[in-house]
């Protein structure tokens, strides 16, 4: 790898490492080609991606950026998982990492907050953007609907009413 590649690579973790909401380190020692595959099919549902980038050049890349506190993390056979979505890239980790036993979680970072192994997992726990999104238009769409319900109740109630009159005079 040339110079002009190396700072092509710096650039490229850089704008990573600057515009994601979660990045997690860790080891990779032992997984196939196949399993890698699997790990980088995952993440890409999720909305994340994979990167395995020379340990050197990603903490170059790391000077002055928000999540610079994961250097300490790359050492050895690393592998970036990262998306936009604060929780995305570590429930897909998190869950992979129970599956293969080969997959190491390091450590990580949300923003400027650094992310033990416990702390990924935790994060993992927490529910995504889309799961958030769901649950406040439920939250904001139930009151509507009990109102709804309520303005239909009496007519209802008036129909059950008249019919069962009805059916007493028909008798």
């Amino acid at each position: 790898m040339d110079r002009a590649q190396k700072e092509k690579v710096v650039e490229e973790l850089g704008q990573i490492f600057e515009s994601s909401g979660v990045v997690v380190v860790s080891h990779y020692e032992g997984l196939t080609v196949a399993e890698m595959q699997d790990l980088r099919a995952r993440m890409r549902d999720a909305g994340g991606s994979v990167r395995v980038a020379k340990n050197r050049l990603a903490k170059i890349a790391l000077d002055g950026k928000p999540c610079a506190n994961i250097a300490d993390h790359l050492t050895g056979m690393t592998v970036l998982s990262y998306s936009e979505d604060p929780v995305a890239a570590a429930k897909v980790v998190v869950d992979y990492a129970k599956d293969n036993d080969k997959l190491k979680i390091l450590g990580g970072s949300m923003g400027e907050n650094a992310l033990d192994t416990a702390g990924v997992v935790e994060v993992s726990k927490m529910p995504s953007r889309e799961e958030l999104i769901a649950s406040i238009v439920g939250g904001i769409g139930a009151p509507a609907s009990n109102i709804a319900g309520a303005i239909g109740a009496p007519a209802s109630n008036i129909a059950s009413i008249l019919s069962t009159i009805e059916d007493k005079a028909a008798a």
